[in-house]
């Protein structure tokens, strides 16, 4: 779920996200940011932050609006309510908001997919040459990248409706109809995460009040996973 692992990006000394505590790689983060100025990060995730305490110095996790070193900070929650991109020059560092391939998972719960989209929209607004996410390459049209997260949120979404619509209630049924284009039985965890976004899709549709009667609980509060 973290592709070829966590990304670390370092900006003038400031090291963006120094992920998990492996001594290999922050040996190779300290040489590249030294003198090391400062840590940042996008989220509170450990798999963004657990380098943090051996480098030595105390991250900072900022708010919306906040300047950190040479970064604004940009609040977009949805992957975690805490989930900030850092904006320098025209290029956006955007931990686990925007990947570099694949989607981003939404946890229902913790994150939330209503707050997600608004998020890609305000993304959507700037003028920007490079996204550096925090999983998987570098992006180099973000616009597209950023158009083509929320069309694929909102497709599923339609699915999911058409779903509900046919009379399917069960978490099983759910995910049969609206993730038929997908494998689902290639991988346990792979259901597990179509799941928790369904849950996510699900409550989002009841925030709007546009879900239908008798949807069955494990539908809506979706399975239980870690932060990622």
């Amino acid at each position: 779920m973290t592709l070829d692992g966590t990304n670390t990006w370092v900006v003038d000394g400031w090291v963006v996200d120094p992920g998990p505590a492996d001594a290999g790689h922050l040996e190779r983060v300290a040489s590249a940011a030294a003198p090391l100025r400062g840590i940042v990060l996008t989220h509170s995730h450990a798999d963004h932050t657990e380098g943090a305490s051996e480098l030595g110095v105390e991250p900072v996790l900022p708010s919306d609006g906040d300047r950190v070193g040479p970064f604004s900070a940009i609040a977009t929650p949805g992957h975690s309510a805490d989930s900030v991109c850092l904006h320098y020059d025209r290029v956006l560092f955007t931990g686990d908001t925007v990947l570099g391939a694949g989607s981003v998972f939404i946890a229902p719960g913790e994150g939330s997919l209503s707050a997600y989209l608004e998020s890609l929209e305000k993304l959507l607004a700037l003028d920007l040459d490079a996204l550096c996410p925090g999983h998987g390459p570098l992006v180099r049209d973000p616009a597209a990248k950023l158009r083509e997260y929320r069309d694929h949120r909102l497709e599923r979404e339609e699915k999911v409706i058409t779903a509900l619509a046919s009379g399917a209630r069960t978490r099983d049924d759910l995910l049969d109809h609206a993730w038929a284009d997908v494998d689902l039985s290639a991988s346990p965890m792979l259901r597990t995460a179509a799941a928790a976004t369904l849950a996510a899709h699900l409550q989002k549709l009841a925030g709007e009040a546009r879900l239908p009667d008798g949807v069955e609980r494990d539908a809506l509060t979706g399975p239980g996973l870690g932060g990622v």
